[in-house]
């Protein structure tokens, strides 16, 4: 798994010709989430081994629409690679901090995306409406400014999607 904006994901989703769900075995194993559904499991193809159960094909319009409700709950979008070929998605997970295994698990591993945030400090009024939708915990209003550990940001891009004053950029990551 990596880590994605929903921008990223969108550009993943036009690029594929057929869709499966399932849900999500993070969901299923820890029982109700406070912020989703349970089937949010988007796969690219039917070889995939799904984590949780009723793996089922849907359409374009459906890929979307889950796209849609991931940016709308604040779901981290987490696309995942071919064990036999690194290069190839197989598909896109949506997780968030309330039940699923990369958040809750010190010891799941995901990769950081390509991008990461810039904060233009001139525009930022403090509000802190990015810090707790912020699962990384890279961001946090302390003593009247915005800290930020750029080493934290994952390059989710929910912060950007919830700063009404667009004082949050994503940018490509410096190697």
């Amino acid at each position: 798994h990596y880590v994605c904006t929903h921008e990223e994901a969108w550009e993943l989703i036009q690029k594929q010709e057929n869709f499966w769900v399932s849900n999500c075995g993070c969901r299923e194993n820890r029982g109700k989430c406070t912020q989703s559904r349970l089937d949010v499991c988007l796969m690219f193809t039917d070889q995939v081994a799904p984590t949780g159960s009723g793996m089922h094909p849907i359409n374009f319009d459906d890929a979307r629409r889950i796209l849609q409700e991931g940016r709308q709950k604040m779901l981290v979008a987490r696309p995942f690679r071919s064990e036999k070929d690194p290069s190839v998605v197989e598909g896109i997970c949506f997780c968030c901090d309330d039940c699923c295994a990369y958040f809750l698990d010190p010891t799941e591993i995901c990769d950081e995306g390509d991008l990461i945030e810039v904060t233009d400090h001139d525009k930022c009024t403090l509000c802190g409406d990015c810090a707790p939708i912020c699962y990384f915990h890279a961001r946090r209003v302390e003593d009247g400014h915005m800290r930020i550990h750029p080493e934290r940001c994952y390059g989710c891009g929910l912060c950007v999607d919830v700063c009404l004053l667009g004082a949050i950029q994503m940018v490509k990551r410096k190697d």
